[in-house]
């Protein structure tokens, strides 16, 4: 795994072993953020379901000014750290070794740009952090939330009673990233 682009591009990390992580595969990621490369410059970028660090680490590669790191998992955190210090983004990243819902509840204080949702596929974590997200309003009205499921059907029909709207969907085999906001205030419906 590595930094495809941006200041840190081609730099490799660290990654977990075993199967409790799935990383996001390098093509989805690039595709990702070329879709956000005109918006992420000085933005703040949250990944809930942080794993080794790699998508947040990205962003900042690519200029977001921060990025907020959450990750239960002690052995994942420990992967976190090695790269962020092997990258030297300590100023930069925020690491929170927590259960999202605790983090967004409890520890959560900005409202972020870009929200990265990328749970293990068959838990249902994903509507979880979305309602918790609006509950707590912790959403600005133009953050976005990707969402990254292998069920996109599902998960499009558990939302939809949410003030919630999907702005975009794309899928890479098995993988649909889904780009949703917040409705615009003069919704209806």
């Amino acid at each position: 795994m590595r930094i495809i682009a941006g200041k840190l591009k081609g730099t490799k990390l660290f990654t977990l072993e075993g199967k409790n992580t799935r990383p996001t595969l390098d093509r989805v990621k690039e595709s990702l953020f070329n879709i956000l490369q005109n918006e992420i410059k000085d933005t703040c970028f949250l990944d809930l379901f942080a794993g080794s660090g790699a998508i947040g680490l990205e962003a900042v590669s690519r200029g977001a000014q921060k990025a907020i790191l959450c990750e239960k998992s002690k052995e994942a955190i420990e992967i976190i750290k090695k790269n962020v210090q092997k990258t030297h983004l300590e100023e930069k990243i925020e690491i929170n070794s927590m259960d999202f819902i605790d983090f967004i509840k409890n520890k959560l204080q900005e409202k972020p740009d870009f929200i990265y949702i990328d749970p293990p596929y068959e838990s249902d974590y994903a509507v979880k952090a979305i309602k918790e997200l609006l509950i707590t309003e912790k959403l600005k009205l133009n953050s976005t939330l990707i969402v990254e499921t292998d069920k996109e059907r599902e998960l499009i029909e558990q939302i939809s009673d949410l003030p919630i709207m999907a702005i975009d969907h794309r899928r890479y085999g098995r993988a649909h990233l889904i780009f949703l906001q917040k409705y615009q205030s003069d919704r209806k419906g």
